[in-house]
């Protein structure tokens, strides 16, 4: 099924009932103009903005240097909204995950994942995904829709509030880091996930180092250098495979952008050097894509490009088609990328008990996805790699 034929799924969210509007996800200059059209300040406006995203506040009286009858007119006609918590689940290891519920009832995940000196949240870009591909939990689950900023800054803000961050030195924070990691392929949502983190790395706000950011992608080839000129954040990107037969197979994406394409993409991507190397994510899979020769033809293939290799072992899901490799295949093959100078750490598997783990992530929205859509449309006879309706301009172009 061609997601074309859905595109009402991707309407703007409706306005809200009683007709105010939400100032998260509005960008700096949308919230300076909202304020002048009040007839205030552009201090004022800086006011805002202050109380919003360095404070975290989302009570218009708790912003004690604006009047009183100015708080009274902000909150009729403004709201700062967070999707709100569903459900919250906390793994023995200290990793936390979100079901958040969006406005019109569709939900995403978002999971913190603490280490000693950090702490990294993965953020997710739509609800669902479009790309199929056959290791990840996510990709059984359709696209319903691309996210807006207000709901991917909404991610960031409360996981702010559960660790009671708010206001206090970098220093001292266990929200440290951003992956835009989670459901959803960044680059088919590009423009919303570009708005969100321009506020989120804003310096007078939430003020996340764009050093702190990783966004990783599938290998959307025509958005590539675009989102390094205009973010500037790291990259990584989900390879999986050295062969094009392979990766066809576990990322069908792949059809569509090669590996050669891909790799040429990810050598002029703005910024790269041996200082900032990219990261390419390789999911172990027992008998697939873990042999030697496998690991041999991926060091081909990287040659001469600042890079280092994630190997992640497979977090299993109800009824995934793949085994984790073997402790000693993964440890060969890691051994086989350092000696030929890349750097492979094998990432540590957090959050499995709660399903928060590296392809785990699936929300309970699918039950609602399953009356809109299934009723409607026959499945796919085979992987649908065509650009999603939502898709940034310049992918259509791309066709």
């Amino acid at each position: 099924m061609g997601l074309e034929s859905h595109s009402s799924m991707f309407a703007p969210l409706p306005p809200r009932s009683d007709g105010r509007r939400n100032l998260v996800g509005l960008s700096k200059a949308e919230i300076h103009d909202a304020v002048l059209e009040m007839g205030e300040s552009a201090f004022r406006a800086k006011q805002l903005w202050h109380w919003i995203y360095y404070r975290g506040v989302t009570d218009f009286e708790a912003m004690t240097n604006l009047a009183k009858p100015l708080r009274t007119r902000m909150a009729e006609r403004f709201v700062i909204e967070r999707p709100t918590v569903a459900r919250a689940l906390e793994s023995f290891d200290g990793t936390r995950k979100w079901l958040l519920r969006l406005a019109d009832g569709q939900e995403v995940e978002a999971v913190h994942i603490p280490e000693d000196d950090r702490g990294a949240l993965c953020v997710s870009s739509q609800v669902g995904c479009t790309l199929n591909c056959r290791f990840c939990h996510t990709g059984t689950q359709r696209l319903v829709r691309n996210l807006e900023p207000a709901e991917i800054v909404g991610q960031a803000m409360l996981a702010r509030d559960a660790l009671n961050e708010w206001g206090i030195p970098h220093e001292d924070r266990r929200f440290t880091n951003i992956v835009m990691m989670g459901m959803g392929e960044p680059l088919y949502n590009y423009d919303n996930v570009a708005k969100a983190l321009s506020i989120l790395m804003d310096g007078d706000g939430f003020a996340m180092s764009k050093r702190r950011i990783t966004l990783s992608t599938s290998g959307v080839v025509p958005m590539m250098r675009k989102c390094g000129e205009e973010l500037d954040v790291n990259l990584a990107v989900s390879l999986h495979a050295a062969r094009d037969d392979l990766r066809d197979e576990l990322v069908p994406l792949n059809r569509k952008y090669p590996i050669a394409e891909l790799l040429d993409a990810c050598r002029s991507y703005p910024g790269t050097s041996n200082a900032r190397r990219i990261t390419f994510e390789y999911v172990m899979l027992k008998g697939v894509n873990d042999s030697a020769a496998d690991a041999r033809e991926l060091v081909r293939r990287l040659d001469g490009l600042p890079a280092k290799v994630n190997l992640i072992p497979f977090n299993p899901w109800p009824g995934a088609p793949y085994e984790c490799s073997t402790q000693d295949r993964i440890r060969v093959f890691a051994e086989i990328l350092m000696n030929a100078g890349y750097s492979s750490p094998v990432r540590a598997t957090r959050g499995q008990d709660i399903m928060a783990a590296c392809g785990q992530l699936k929300s309970d929205s699918v039950r609602q996805r399953r009356r809109v859509i299934d009723k409607t449309a026959p499945e796919a006879s085979s992987p649908d790699v065509s650009v999603p309706e939502g898709a940034p301009a310049e992918l259509s172009q791309a066709q």
